[in-house]
């Protein structure tokens, strides 16, 4: 139990609880349902409700949402073209988002894949000063993926 004004009041029975904040004009609210015994604290509830809602409301103002942005490439690539899909994931990967890097097959292409794999390692060799391979290449029908991360 926990009084108004936040000393300990130890521990008691619901209903001498119940009168205390009774007298105080003020509600009894469980603060920790599932510890034994439970910890209740004599407060107005609708100010505790409104001091919750401040203090998740700050929590989510500092929590950083992490996107996965896509770079598609084709098997048939020219190195220049690599080198801009490259700097844009270096900008993608320097905001903090992971990055989806897709190599996509169409038709024949179907037939080399495995030859097309060299193709995302120089992707992530390019990236390795920044980045850290969350994902390792991996097949997934027509086309193959990996994802990068920000170093930590």
């Amino acid at each position: 139990m926990i009084g108004a004004d936040g000393e300990q009041l130890g521990v008691m029975p619901t209903k001498e609880a119940m009168k205390l904040a009774e007298e105080a004009g003020v509600d009894l609210v469980k603060i920790a349902p599932t510890a034994k015994p439970p910890v209740c604290k004599i407060v107005d509830y609708g100010k505790f409700k409104y001091e919750q809602a401040r203090k998740d409301k700050e929590a989510k103002k500092k929590q950083k949402i992490v996107e996965i942005k896509e770079i598609r490439l084709s098997p048939n690539i020219d190195t220049n073209d690599l080198n801009t899909k490259i700097n844009a994931a270096r900008k993608f990967i320097g905001k903090g988002d992971r990055v989806k890097v897709t190599l996509r097959f169409r038709g024949r292409e179907m037939a080399h894949m495995n030859t097309s794999k060299h193709i995302l390692d120089d992707f992530a060799e390019a990236l390795s000063d920044i980045a850290v391979m969350d994902k390792a290449p991996k097949v997934e029908g027509r086309s193959m993926t990996m994802f990068l991360a920000e170093k930590r």
